[in-house]
């Protein structure tokens, strides 16, 4: 190991501390080599924001890779316009994505030395990848670009919504798709992709609204021709970006080399923090809320019932952090999220086994007329990935929801409205082996909880 690299893994090993002591900062580096693994810019999807890649950078630490050559973009306005070509308010078109991207990768280049870096990117978060790599020159700076489950066929080949950017019909999938091969000498590009349990590569409309209707898209969508095109079986549409398995193929494609392990390796004193973002219009986006207080308990592994006094308090700037606190890698936590214009959201949570400056918490929408009917209102969520029956073992509150279709996995969220009389309970959600246990918080008082999943 050069000096170099041992000068990064500890800066690495001392963030927990520094970050206790003042507000985090990206990590310094020095130059990196040809025989250095590049810095990787992890790249989120539609609608969603880097948080997502959470788990995915800690296994890249697990692994020896500095916290310094690691980043994740978090795009400000995440969701895609209805036509490419309108500007839409808090939405983003494909030029602003492609925009922020380069924008991301001259940061990353700059703060580490490196000539060049890895792309990552899941779902539309492959869209900018091509767009800079192969149509704007960026080959240069981009050693790896990794696509997971991007569409890059489209979602459907539709006349409706001719211009949306996932229409195989639209000006920019045309653009990107219109060459003789869809890379370019260079940059080596890897593709990973479910094998038909993508929500997003099915041959009929029903995601869509229009069941029975060919989209004019399969399970091959996601391949790029020139690409090494890999299928990882029964994933879905996020597994094939932040599950373990998605992540042994990331790793040895840019590393060259198989990861030591998949675990992710607990810290002594993991230290936490993110942004608070908020739903201006109905419309999430991952700009960031000033004015939200968030407060931080350690719960009772088995009940959620807080323990002790609050660990942390904060009231977001306008930079919308909240952090950082410390927190030990086994403590379960409730992190309290009171934002303008939103309802208090309870968010519980499983360990943190090591530090993240991505914890952004996302504050439940208003409250609906029908969530307002009920006493209580507990919303079951799974980022990283879909819940699926029967592929997963997936128990709320003690019996398995039947929101979740049989079959194709499509559903992330569950929801469960409770009557008033049972504010208080403890209500606990079970996904394969991971565990939650949170509280019923009354309605009344305009309080949700979210029960949200890591794995």
């Amino acid at each position: 190991m050069g000096t170099k690299r041992r000068d990064l893994l500890l800066a690495a090993a001392m963030a927990p501390l520094a970050a206790r002591l003042s507000p985090p900062r990206p990590a310094l580096a020095q130059p990196a080599t040809a025989a250095e693994p590049p810095p990787v810019l992890l790249i989120h999807g539609n609608g969603n924001h880097a948080a997502l890649w959470m788990t995915t950078l800690w296994r890249f630490e697990s692994n020896g890779w500095p916290r310094g050559c690691l980043a994740a973009l978090n795009l400000p306005d995440p969701l895609a316009r209805d036509d490419d070509a309108i500007p839409q308010p808090r939405r983003s078109g494909t030029e602003d994505f492609r925009r922020a991207v380069e924008e991301a990768v001259v940061a990353l280049r700059q703060r580490t030395g490196a000539a060049r870096v890895a792309l990552v990117g899941n779902s539309r978060g492959g869209y900018p990848i091509r767009d800079f790599v192969v149509h704007g020159g960026g080959a240069p700076q981009v050693s790896h670009a990794v696509l997971c489950g991007t569409p890059n066929r489209g979602v459907y080949d539709w006349e409706w919504n001719r211009n949306r950017e996932f229409n195989g019909r639209s000006d920019f999938l045309r653009r990107l798709n219109g060459g003789e091969t869809d890379v370019v000498p260079g940059t080596a590009f890897l593709t990973l992709r479910s094998d038909g349990n993508d929500v997003y590569t099915q041959s009929d409309g029903a995601a869509y609204g229009r069941p029975g209707t060919p989209t004019g898209i399969d399970a091959t969508g996601p391949a790029l021709r020139g690409a090494t095109n890999l299928v990882l079986g029964q994933l879905d549409h996020r597994e094939v970006a932040y599950h373990p398995r998605a992540f042994r193929e990331i790793y040895r494609f840019i590393a060259g080399r198989e990861p030591e392990r998949l675990a992710i390796v607990p810290e002594a004193r993991p230290v936490l923090d993110g942004i608070v973002s908020g739903t201006p219009g109905g419309v999430q986006t991952n700009r960031p809320v000033p004015g939200a207080t968030v407060t931080v308990w350690r719960t009772d592994p088995e009940s959620g019932a807080r323990m002790g006094e609050a660990l942390h308090r904060r009231t977001t700037g306008e930079d919308g952090r909240w952090g950082p606190v410390a927190v030990a890698p086994d403590w379960t936590l409730e992190l309290e999220a009171a934002a303008p214009g939103h309802p208090v959201t309870h968010f519980y949570r499983s360990p943190f086994p090591r530090s993240s400056e991505v914890v952004h918490l996302r504050p439940a929408r208003p409250i609906s007329a029908e969530d307002r009917a009920a006493g209580a209102v507990l919303l079951f969520t799974r980022p990283r990935g879909y819940f699926a029956r029967p592929r997963d073992a997936i128990i709320l509150d003690g019996r398995e929801p039947e929101q979740v279709p049989l079959g194709l996995a499509r559903v992330a969220t569950v929801t469960l409205r409770r009557p008033a009389g049972e504010v208080g309970r403890t209500v606990v959600g079970q996904f394969n082996e991971e565990r939650v246990a949170a509280r019923l918080w009354p309605v009344s008082e305009d309080r949700v909880t979210v029960a949200e999943l890591t794995s």
